[in-house]
């Protein structure tokens, strides 16, 4: 019965609609993508065929994200966006020649314009033959009619004339029915891996892209605690300093008020060690490398002004890196909950989703929240490409918004 179940799954015919369908998107492809290379190629001479192949391989980029959506539904293989590479500026030249330089989307252009077609044209044929010749031998007893010159005939091209002929060839087809998903699902899985190597990322330019986000977030962090440092406890030392140095000239002339001066530099240094503490707790929070992301979320949470209900079941220690991502995924979410969306509460949800570390914060706030370039926001984004996770961020008008993320463990 487990043999024949295939011929009932849903699985089955989405994977054969796929196959069928990769001819015409072959087809397609093959034909816009061979014109306008040749055009743009052969106008290289002038001003025209630059912006022609420039505009080529803008359509690669949206014809593989056709193609990664066609085959997360029809195939059930979600295959991640690229990160193409950023134009060295703003100017026309380095625009017109940035998608041109990307290696995903020379991958992305050769797999639509030569894999795709030639894979279409693999894929069509067994797929039809697959299902149409078990099917003609099974009705073959519908449409055989007696008689000389009138009867079906097989490929040896003898006639099928007589029952006893026609009977084995429909058995055949019944044996050789429930064969046919599993010839569709291998054909399928050879369509879905050639898709996850011909769309996913390039690896170069993903080690590039994260190595580049890795340095953008540690000198915009340097910046932070300098600016931190010196708008905050080096402004309150600069003053306990000058106090210091006012009650040592009156120490021997006014005692009473070098003791005022005393207290009040006591007092600027405990806000200055404080202000240490919390800079110090910002980089990287002790109780995070000491008890792990569990008590540093706990102490995070009973920090915060707005109640927040902390969900954590974490088997192991996830590595450093993890640890520290999802301490300011958190944070960040906590500090925009309590400053931007007058939430009443948030929920804190931390789980190990297989070889992933699934974080998601919600509140109850007015929503509403974008990534903007340069916010907060945006900021963690960074924060978890630069390990090879991803952050979504869900805030319709009036609320929920969530911030969730995944963050690889392996």
């Amino acid at each position: 019965m487990s043999f024949i179940q295939p011929l009932i799954q849903r699985r089955t015919y989405l994977e054969t609609f796929d196959l069928l369908l990769d001819l015409a998107v072959g087809i397609l492809w093959f034909t816009v993508f061979t014109t306008l290379i040749a055009t743009g190629a052969s106008l290289l001479i002038t001003l025209v065929g630059l912006p022609i192949l420039t505009a080529t391989f803008y359509l690669a980029r949206a014809a593989a994200h056709g193609e990664r959506i066609r085959v997360r539904a029809l195939l059930g293989a979600a295959i991640d966006k690229p990160v193409y590479k950023r134009p060295k500026s703003n100017g026309l030249w380095h625009r017109l020649i940035a998608p041109l330089a990307d290696r995903t989307t020379w991958k992305e252009l050769f797999y639509v314009w030569l894999v795709q077609p030639v894979l279409g044209v693999v894929n069509f044929t067994v797929a039809v033959t697959a299902w149409v010749v078990p099917l003609w031998a099974i009705t073959l007893p519908v449409y055989a009619v007696h008689g000389e010159g009138s009867s079906p005939q097989v490929w040896s091209g003898r006639t099928l004339d007589t029952w006893h002929e026609v009977i084995p060839v429909v058995v055949g087809g019944l044996v050789v029915l429930p064969v046919v998903p599993w010839i569709i699902r291998g054909f399928a899985a050879v369509d879905r891996a050639v898709a996850r190597w011909g769309l996913s990322p390039s690896k170069v330019t993903t080690l590039r892209e994260t190595q580049a986000r890795s340095v953008e977030i540690a000198m915009a962090d340097r910046r932070q605690i300098e600016r931190d440092l010196h708008d905050g406890a080096q402004q309150r030392l600069l003053s306990l300093g000058m106090e210091l140095g006012m009650a040592l000239e009156k120490f021997d002339s006014d005692p009473a008020a070098a003791r005022g001066l005393v207290g009040n530099a006591h007092t600027e240094l405990q806000r200055a060690i404080a202000e240490l503490r919390n800079l110090a707790r910002g980089i990287h929070p002790a109780v995070l490398t000491d008890r792990g992301l569990d008590a540093a979320l706990s102490a995070l949470a009973a920090r915060s002004p707005i109640p927040v209900r902390l969900d954590v079941h974490i088997a192991e220690r996830p590595p450093a890196s993890v640890e520290a991502t999802a301490y300011f995924i958190v944070a960040e979410a906590l500090t925009n909950a309590a400053r931007y969306a007058n939430a009443k509460a948030v929920d804190v949800s931390v789980r190990e989703h297989g070889d992933k570390l699934h974080i998601e914060v919600s509140d109850d706030g007015i929503g509403g929240a974008e990534e903007r370039p340069g916010g907060g926001l945006a900021g963690l984004a960074d924060r978890a490409s630069s390990i090879e996770g991803t952050l979504r961020i869900t805030s319709p008008s009036g609320g929920p918004t969530v911030v969730a993320a995944d963050l690889p463990c392996a």
